[in-house]
């Protein structure tokens, strides 16, 4: 008797131990909240509570993220002005404009530069949170965002992750979250727009074909989306090619006869082509 009295108190003082645990994490987390709404994201003892948090709680994914938004903000420590010949830069106006010694007008712009180390251990730490909650796709945003700032006018690893992104999307099936919410397929082909929106507005080459083969590759899983087949549209009426252009805009018309792009689109080309004497086609 005295036996299974004293297994019993033992097992209630390891659950005890475990709850108590679990309430400690939490206390962590919300010391966390506290401090970074204080001093910020990688102000003065947030990294040492990220520490404390993670060893009370190594398998939370939030700790985590919480500890990629450290060093995210570590790593993008300096502000600059740089110069431009044209007059946007990865979609944003320039802060001033001067004039060389020709005459010439000059642009300027605020860029952030990354400081590579600190930006290394962010993406290990947000690889971290993905390999524990795969499924949660605030956390891939969340990288996928911080690399094409990172990259800028050469979005090549960025493209990479949404491209990996869309693949696993497929392959995984049901089961993922956003923000712990069930995530559905409309607000998935609304993330992944945005970032064709922000291939789009950056505007260099490389940009140009990337947002052109994820539109594309979009528009083959998800057909009556009609934001890709505008942006299709986009990519040709941009390159100068107004037919093939056409062609996708009166598809996506085809798809929802109010799609404020393709009809506005569609109005400028022709409009344009009056202008020339050229009828649309």
């Amino acid at each position: 008797m005295m036996q299974k009295k004293i297994a019993a108190a033992a097992l209630s003082l390891l659950a005890c131990m475990a709850l108590g645990a679990q309430e400690n994490a939490a206390d962590i987390k919300a010391e966390y909240e506290r401090q970074v709404r204080y001093v910020g994201l990688a102000g003065v003892g947030v990294e040492t509570i990220i520490n404390r948090w993670e060893a009370a709680a190594p398998e939370d994914p939030e700790v985590y993220v919480a500890r990629f938004n450290y060093w995210l903000s570590k790593s993008a420590a300096e502000s600059v002005v740089i110069t431009r010949p044209q007059k946007r830069y990865l979609g944003n106006d320039p802060v001033m404009t001067l004039k060389d010694s020709l005459g010439r007008d000059v642009y300027y712009f605020e860029d952030v530069n990354y400081d590579d180390e600190a930006f290394g251990e962010a993406l290990k730490a947000i690889d971290r949170a993905i390999e524990l909650n795969p499924q949660e796709i605030s956390y891939r945003f969340g990288k996928i965002t911080s690399i094409m700032d990172y990259e800028k006018e050469s979005p090549d690893m960025t493209a990479a992750e949404i491209l990996s992104l869309i693949d696993d999307y497929q392959a995984r099936g049901e089961g993922w979250t956003y923000a712990g919410e069930t995530l559905t397929q409309e607000l998935f082909c609304q993330g992944i727009s945005e970032y064709c929106y922000r291939f789009f507005r950056t505007a260099s080459p490389a940009s140009y074909e990337y947002f052109l083969e994820i539109s594309e590759k979009m528009n083959k899983l998800y057909p009556d989306e009609v934001v890709f087949i505008d942006n299709i549209g986009s990519y040709w009426q941009v390159n100068g090619d107004s037919r093939k252009a056409l062609r996708y805009y009166r598809k996506a018309l085809k798809i929802d006869p109010e799609d404020y792009a393709a009809n506005n689109n569609i109005r400028l080309i022709q409009s344009s082509q009056s202008r020339k004497g050229r009828p649309s086609k």
